[in-house]
């Protein structure tokens, strides 16, 4: 049981630093339309795509210690994975996410 714990614990300590690094190098080199230049995005922050109509929020890392929002990145991966080119998109409905939000503040 215990070599499970630690076995998850490697594994979420490699998905958010996954998370970091990724959302370090948003905006970097693109220049399309639409696309959000890292610029508007304040140190210690990243932005997340959220609901139906991929409403941009920018939160910060801090949240990624929060099991409640881990939840959510483990539902982002699962249906996007990681490697999804269009932004970090949270697989939730935006009223949910902005009430998870609130109470992380």
């Amino acid at each position: 049981m215990a070599l499970l714990r630690k076995s998850s614990k490697i594994t979420q300590k490699a998905v958010l630093k996954q998370i970091l690094k990724r959302c370090s190098s948003l905006g970097k080199n693109q220049n399309h339309v639409g696309v959000h230049q890292a610029t508007d995005v304040p140190k210690g922050h990243f932005p997340v795509y959220v609901g139906e109509n991929r409403s941009r929020y920018v939160v910060p890392i801090s949240y990624l210690t929060h099991k409640e929002f881990q939840c959510l990145l483990q539902r982002a991966e699962e249906e996007f994975g990681f490697g999804y080119d269009m932004g970090l998109t949270i697989p939730c409905e935006e009223d949910v996410f902005l009430s998870l939000t609130s109470m992380l503040n």
